[in-house]
């Protein structure tokens, strides 16, 4: 049966009378005060409420409580087992969750609940949901300016094992076969017992492990044949087809193996492919298969992460004590380029109504494309070095052009004899015997010709080079100062909530963790910076104290001090009128 609590609803009596004014005062100040009275009775409870039947049957765990559950463990990287106690005995959590009663029926849950709730949560994606609600609610509370972000990733390994070529090819058989003697045995004795006993002999995963580096093309290719004799094997059989590591054996052998044909046209064989002919999406571990590879981060995912950030109005100051939270998350496998998830990053917050102005990204978001559709399409204008190009020549930002785009003067000052017009730019010439007497002739881009020497440049060619003009500028390094920021969050995300190094694997289970952990990065500043501004507005009201204490002593002691010369302070008033 559905049930949930009203948290909007007071009590008559206190619950938490038992704890005294201090410890209740910092239960107040910290996260889980601000947890209680702003986040958890807007969480989206009724999300799950197709899973139950809203008057029949047992009562569920209280359902606030749950789903707070689900984001304290994450927030605070806990095992199921941490959680459970947690959420047993920690009057933290108690309060952050509004449990006001010691009975189990309100105290207690098992881990089984926990993989439930987590299962559902999961299958209804709803912390997107959750994610959307909190940073609404937080950026209401502490009127958060989104007009100014930055985005970056940052690479989450999930829960599985790295394995070589080899290790990945005895994985997926050997889990293969597992399954297929435990559901179909009679499908099992059919197999060739030299496969059974290569790959299922109790020292077979040692005997892989000693393959010598100049054995490992024979060891793969030998691999591809059993897998492809398998493949042959069981194609045609129903039952096998419909299981997910005969699919996945497929997919190995699709993506890491070919056939061969041989010349004299006899038998083909089967092989590995070599290592740069296998994709970056191919499959890692068949335990997760979700995972990708990046021949920069390595295996596994990774979370597109935009936040927002706010400038000093004075110069002198680095950055305001503006709040800044977690915009934007989104999981994709490691092997997706972060030039493809600028746009989408863009749109997600236009929908969500936290649009920036501006977005700060390094070069690999900043391609001449993402820039103009994101400032076309979207209005947001992209704050982006270029990538780093070939270094051993002039770029073009060097030369000095007027407005039509036309060189003027090359680096070393020296000026065209000739520009003309195509279809796609320019074409610069420059004199023979200007150019060969010329020092710098060997790091210009200039090419000899048969009337002098040749500078051809296209219309995209100005346009980046105003660009990195501009990048030069103190303007351009004055705003784009403040992506580093972003690294900063991305090791906070990591030390407090553990995001890089994660307990699960599959994209769903990844998916749930990073964007739970987000919820939780956004929870802790919120609270800090409240703490920070109860602390400056303390600071404040004392110094006001302080400073009328000083000059009702400083009035007394004046005016004791012109008493005694026979001056009344009204009439030294009214002379000084």
């Amino acid at each position: 049966m559905f049930h949930v609590k009203d948290h909007k609803q007071g009590n008559l009596f206190d619950p938490w009378g038992y704890i005294g004014p201090k410890r209740r005062q910092m239960l107040n100040n910290s996260w889980a005060g601000l947890f209680q009275k702003e986040i958890l009775p807007s969480l989206p409870v009724n999300k799950l409420r197709s899973h139950y039947h809203s008057w029949n049957g047992r009562p569920t765990k209280e359902l606030y409580s749950m789903i707070g559950l689900m984001i304290l463990q994450q927030m605070h990287d806990f095992t199921d087992k941490e959680a459970v106690d947690q959420f047993c005995f920690n009057t933290q959590w108690h309060y952050a969750l509004n449990i006001t009663s010691s009975d189990d029926d309100a105290s207690y849950v098992s881990e089984k609940t926990l993989w439930t709730m987590r299962e559902k949560l999961s299958t209804e994606k709803a912390y997107n949901d959750i994610f959307a609600i909190t940073l609404d609610r937080l950026a209401k509370i502490f009127k958060v300016d989104f007009n100014k972000q930055r985005i970056d990733s940052v690479h989450l390994q999930s829960n599985m094992r790295h394995l070589g070529r080899i290790g990945l090819f005895v994985k997926t058989i050997k889990t293969f076969l597992k399954n297929l003697k435990r559901q179909h045995r009679g499908l099992y004795d059919q197999l060739d017992k030299d496969i059974i006993d290569r790959y299922l002999s109790k020292n077979s995963e040692s005997l892989f492990a000693a393959v010598k580096p100049s054995d490992s093309n024979h060891t793969l290719n030998q691999m591809a044949t059993d897998i492809h004799s398998l493949i042959e094997q069981f194609a045609a059989v129903s039952v096998v087809e419909s299981m997910s590591t005969f699919n996945t054996l497929v997919r190995l052998f699709k993506e890491q193996c070919l056939v061969e044909e041989n010349e004299d046209n006899s038998e083909s064989k089967a092989v590995a492919k070599p290592n740069k002919d296998v994709p970056s999406d191919s499959l890692q571990n068949p335990s997760d298969p979700d995972a990708g590879y990046s021949s920069h981060k390595g295996k596994g995912y990774q979370a597109q992460v935009a936040e927002n950030y706010t400038v000093a109005d004075n110069s002198d100051e680095e950055e305001n004590r503006g709040l800044s939270l977690i915009t934007y998350i989104e999981v994709e496998s490691a092997d997706q380029h972060d030039a493809n998830a600028l746009l989408p990053a863009i749109e997600a917050l236009e929908e969500k109504g936290t649009k920036p102005k501006e977005i700060l990204a390094d070069s690999l978001y900043g391609s001449t494309s993402n820039c103009d559709k994101a400032k076309e399409n979207h209005g947001v204008e992209v704050v982006s070095p270029l990538m780093p190009g070939n270094q051993k020549y002039f770029h073009l930002s060097e030369f000095s052009f007027n407005q039509d785009g036309r060189i003027v003067s090359c680096p070393c000052g020296n000026t065209p004899q000739s520009i003309k017009k195509t279809k796609k730019g320019f074409s610069a010439v420059f004199p023979l015997e200007t150019c060969i007497n010329c020092e710098s002739l060997s790091v210009c881009p200039v090419k000899k010709g048969s009337k002098g020497f040749y500078y051809r440049y296209k219309d995209e060619d100005i346009y980046l080079a105003e660009r990195k003009r501009y990048e030069e500028s103190p303007d351009f390094k004055d705003r784009y100062r403040y992506r580093a920021g972003v690294e900063a969050t991305m090791s906070e995300f990591d030390r407090r909530t553990g995001v890089k190094h994660l307990r699960v694997r599959g994209m769903k289970a990844v998916c749930f963790a990073a964007v739970m952990k987000a919820i939780g990065i956004n929870i802790f500043r919120a609270a800090r910076y409240r703490e920070q501004v109860n602390l400056l507005k303390i600071s404040y009201h004392g110094l006001q104290n302080t400073l009328k204490s000083l000059a009702f002593f400083f009035k007394n002691q004046i005016s004791a001090f012109l008493s005694n010369l026979g001056i009344e302070m009204r009439v030294l008033k009214k002379k000084s009128l």
